[in-house]
């Protein structure tokens, strides 16, 4: 299957972004591989819209960096989720239930 090249809602970006990142630490290209493979290949994430949002994401205290060394020995910076990022995400997922059912209502609707 071909990659769709999706512009996310900026919300939507963070939202899978924090997600992706409770499940551990992960550097930028880990994070959009993560991505496409949860997704079945339906979501990419470019790096023009990566790297602002974990930028983005760490100004607001919901992520820090690091440098470290991926598993080919290169060096890159890995994101953690902090506490505050840990809470957000469990909002985002809340709020996300939400909306996709009233979408869905909608599309279901008639």
């Amino acid at each position: 299957m071909n990659l769709i090249k999706t512009d996310l809602l900026q919300g939507t970006l963070d939202l899978i972004i924090l997600r992706i990142l409770s499940s551990g630490d992960r550097h930028g290209y880990s994070i959009a591989k993560r991505i496409e493979l949860i997704s079945k290949d339906v979501l990419s994430v470019q790096q023009g819209s990566l790297y602002p949002a974990l930028h983005r994401l760490e100004e607001r205290g919901l992520i820090k960096s690091k440098w470290g060394v991926t598993e080919t020995k290169r060096r890159a910076k890995f994101y953690k989720l902090t506490t505050s990022g840990k809470k957000q995400v469990e909002k985002e997922k809340a709020y996300w239930k939400q909306f996709s059912g009233a979408i869905n209502q909608i599309v279901q609707y008639g």
